[in-house]
């Protein structure tokens, strides 16, 4: 018996254990469970979230686009002048559109500051006579100040000087033959690129590379370039290549937003920019899409290893997409002036530029370097840009620049 006891309390041990043992293990699967089913319900509340914010984000940026869109004003100087401008390219009062006079009027207000400091004094030095040869010392003077480049002011001055040593030159006829001269300078480079305005070619990929140094406005000319091209019925997709600054991608997913276009990215640590290219045209090419524009990280005109990350990048597009149409556009903060210059040169012999974006003509008395960049460094300007709205970025016309920038004559 006291053998049989002592096996019963072994076995009764035994199973004591095995049951302690059970109930542990259901007790762990039961927190497992619960674990899981508060993760799931926590899963479930931030889709619910997610959504919610998306609608109103939905409802923001529908918003903001909104509160952006033309409104036809008084009729007034300011309306008349744009309407003339537009007389003077050839347009019949029935071919005006509200977007066209609202965009002159903008883009007028937007060189405001330049006119201050240039053409006002411009016009005080010219009055109604006759140019004299310290007039032109004046007027050379005020283009060296507007950072019209000292190349560009000496052609502007030397065709000057011939057509007075050859006749008598008024000054409404010395303001008309200015901008004749100013104009032949945008316009240079425009001819030479055999493209008059760029767009994306339809039916193919279309590649825009957006360059330049840190705080010019890449990110943000990105989302403006994206609401131009869904405006025209592109297919359109952007890249965020720009892996290095804090919150980039997020500012991308705003603007995209706005324009109801896609953003693809790689949110994790160093993260390789070429991978997030070929990423993205992966994506386009099953898309379809017509337009990828792809956003890169700020980077100085004079630092090899990032420039050479930008090469990485087109070597990448050449491979993948050999037929695609690339174009590699530098954005040049208009208040930078001779420095805007200078990140010119130093790009167009690394980064193959085919042209350049002006932004924060708004803001800047320096308008001129669009001048020396096109001058000095035969590059085309492609986009300006003259405000912080959505639509403040428009295709160059270099007519309509000079209109605006010498509105006062």
């Amino acid at each position: 018996m006291n053998n049989n006891l002592d096996n019963s309390t072994d076995w009764a041990k035994q199973a004591y254990a095995q049951l302690k043992q059970k109930q542990e293990q259901q007790k762990l699967e039961e927190q497992k469970l619960e674990q899981k089913k508060q993760e799931k319900q926590k899963l479930e509340e931030q889709k619910l979230e997610q959504k919610k914010q998306e609608k109103q984000t939905t409802k923001k940026d529908q918003d903001f686009i909104n509160q952006t869109k033309p409104t036809l004003g008084k009729f007034d100087e300011e309306f008349t002048w744009s309407a003339m401008v537009l007389a003077a390219q050839g347009k019949k009062a029935d071919q005006i559109s509200l977007d066209e006079i609202d965009w002159l009027s903008r883009l007028r207000k937007g060189l405001e500051e330049t006119r201050k400091g240039f053409v006002s004094e411009l016009l005080d030095k010219l009055g109604d006579d006759p140019l004299t040869p310290e007039t032109l010392d004046d007027l050379e003077t005020l283009l060296l100040r507007a950072d019209a480049g000292i190349n560009s002011t000496d052609k502007v001055m030397n065709s000057l000087r011939k057509k007075l040593n050859e006749e008598v030159v008024g000054g409404e006829e010395g303001i008309k033959f200015l901008k004749e001269e100013l104009i032949s300078i945008l316009e240079e480079p425009i001819k030479n690129s055999t493209k008059k305005i760029l767009v994306p070619e339809e039916g193919k990929l279309n590649i825009w590379l957006i360059v330049g140094v840190n705080g010019v406005g890449k990110t943000t000319t990105i989302g403006k370039l994206a609401h131009l091209s869904t405006s025209s019925n592109y297919q359109t997709l952007i890249a965020a290549a720009d892996t290095f600054r804090a919150a980039a991608v997020e500012q991308l997913m705003v603007w995209g937003a706005r324009s109801n276009v896609e953003v693809i990215s790689n949110q994790s640590r160093n993260a390789d920019p070429a991978a997030v290219v070929f990423d993205s045209i992966t994506s386009a090419l099953k898309r379809g899409t017509e337009l990828l524009l792809v956003d890169t990280a700020g980077r100085l005109q004079n630092k090899n290893n990032l420039m050479d990350e930008l090469s990485k990048i087109r070597k990448i597009i050449d491979k993948k997409v050999p037929s695609a149409n690339v174009e590699s556009l530098l954005v040049l903060d208009a208040s930078q002036g001779q420095n805007g210059l200078k990140q010119a040169q130093g790009f167009a012999k690394s980064a193959n530029l085919s042209g350049a974006i002006i932004t924060k003509l708004d803001g800047s008395s320096r308008g001129g370097v669009s001048l020396a960049v096109s001058l000095e460094v035969n590059l085309p300007i492609r986009f300006i840009g003259a405000g912080e709205g959505i639509r403040d970025l428009r295709p160059f016309n270099s007519f309509e620049f000079i209109e605006a920038l010498l509105a006062d004559r």
